[in-house]
């Protein structure tokens, strides 16, 4: 379906096929740029932008490769850039071009508040690739790619951000009952 849009937007643009495109991919990108940037006013400004950009390029998107990667990818950046200009960091920047494989491994954290909430409070370098593997649904190969780090740095981070997460959680559990 995304393929088919995509491809006829390339022949011929037409506003009402990019509304369904942006329709598709407005929310999770909300959502995913909410995660990263901390601030629902942000993520709409990171979303804006990125949907510009993916105007601006979509002729030269190459219909043979996946679209949900190379999208995820220009979010990705516009992140970075709006994290960047307000001094903060994100690892490294991606490039449009590279191709990334199909995403694997589901959990919608962002359904879940309480987790939500301790996702934020994980430092950049851990809350990145909790969101891009649970909330875009990336493989860990796919996030190393993507942020240009190694695939067994990636896991190391996803340990240790499930292994705070988790940790978090039992404190919560521990001082809910405790009348905490």
């Amino acid at each position: 379906m995304v393929h088919d849009l995509i491809q006829r937007l390339q022949q011929e643009y037409s506003d009402e096929l990019f509304e369904q495109l942006y329709r598709l991919y407005a929310d999770r990108a909300i959502r995913t740029a909410t995660a990263i940037t901390g601030s629902a006013a942000s993520a709409a400004d990171v979303v804006q932008e990125t949907f510009i950009r993916v105007y601006r390029n979509l002729g030269m998107y190459d219909l043979s490769r996946p679209f949900d990667p190379w999208f995820h990818r220009i979010l990705y950046n516009e992140c970075n850039r709006y994290l960047k200009k307000h001094a903060r960091m994100v690892p490294s920047e991606i490039s449009e071009e590279k191709d990334l494989p199909p995403e694997t491994d589901t959990y919608e954290f962002d359904r879940h508040g309480e987790v939500y909430e301790m996702v934020q409070r994980l430092d950049d370098e851990h809350r990145i690739p909790i969101v891009l593997k649970y909330l875009n649904d990336l493989a860990e190969k796919d996030i190393a790619d993507m942020m240009e780090l190694n695939v067994n740095t990636v896991k190391s981070r996803l340990f240790k951000a499930r292994k705070k997460l988790k940790e978090w959680m039992l404190q919560r559990q521990g001082g809910s009952q405790h009348g905490t």
